[in-house]
């Protein structure tokens, strides 16, 4: 009886003591989740790599690369698990893998809900500071939320564009293909004065809606996969295959080529992990 007694003390100390080291199940293994889709990379348009001259030489030449992400909450990662599954910390970990030893920044310059008169204010301490060699500038996707005749923003991009241009590389990143965006009748005219204006100063464009909206009209897979539930910010699996086709075209401009090909997608889990 004394030895029963003695166990009947000790068990919730020793059953506190299981659940402390007991690994963690509050989620299920990634098996169970179900397989992420495949993240396909496009084919670099043209003027891409041509944009990309100056950050195609330094890689090839292997000097240190600074590329500074300048933009609002799809920058910033906002939807994003983490600080490190954002398109900008994915792209230096991707960066850093095709380009081993190499020094390689990607400064995550993102503030939630600025539109481009916001981030022209900042361009001077925030990116020129940095002596950046590419410019990825997000822009275009608040302005469409807010602003009912988006004219005005075309001046702010070519304005910008120009600055930017005198110190480095310059890559727009248009809206994403999201419900909160794709249901402004002034989200389609914005991708196109982007796209004007980065031709017109001699800028790139990342075409994210493009691409985007080819997972979901093409690709068929359901918003759900790649935007959160507020219906416009991208989830970890969407930033990583937005950092992937921008590591690609990088790559791609580095070897002085184009790229068609089809990399495997991560799961967050496994995005969380890098």
């Amino acid at each position: 009886m004394p030895d029963l007694l003695r166990l009947a003390r000790a068990f919730p100390v020793l059953l506190a003591g299981w659940f402390a080291v007991a690994p963690a199940q509050a989620e299920p293994p990634d098996a169970l989740v179900g397989a992420a889709p495949t993240c396909s990379i496009a084919a670099s348009d043209a003027p891409l790599p041509r944009a990309l001259a100056r950050t195609a030489l330094r890689l090839q030449r292997g000097q240190p690369l600074t590329i500074v992400a300048i933009g609002s909450s799809s920058t910033a990662g906002a939807g994003a698990s983490s600080e490190a599954a954002s398109y900008p910390s994915r792209l230096e970990a991707l960066l850093k893998q095709r380009f081993p030893g190499r020094a390689v920044r990607v400064l995550n310059r993102g503030v939630n809900g600025e539109e481009a008169a916001d981030m022209l204010a900042r361009f001077d301490r925030d990116v020129i500071a940095e002596h950046p060699d590419l410019v990825l500038w997000q822009v275009g996707t608040n302005t469409v939320l807010r602003q009912p005749a988006i004219g005005a923003a075309a001046a702010l991009i070519r304005s910008g564009i120009a600055r930017l241009k005198a110190v480095a590389d310059v890559v727009l990143i248009d809206p994403q293909y999201a419900p909160k965006v794709i249901a402004r009748p002034a989200a389609g005219h914005m991708v196109d004065l982007i796209a004007a204006e980065a031709e017109s100063g001699g800028a790139g464009v990342f075409h994210r809606f493009a691409l985007m909206r080819d997972w979901y009209e093409t690709q068929h897979l359901p918003f759900s996969t790649f935007i959160v539930p507020d219906g416009l910010h991208m989830n970890d699996w969407a930033y990583d295959c937005i950092a992937r086709n921008l590591a690609a075209a990088i790559a791609g401009a580095a070897a002085g080529q184009s790229v068609a090909s089809v990399a495997p997608a991560m799961t967050p889990a496994a995005v969380a992990g890098h």
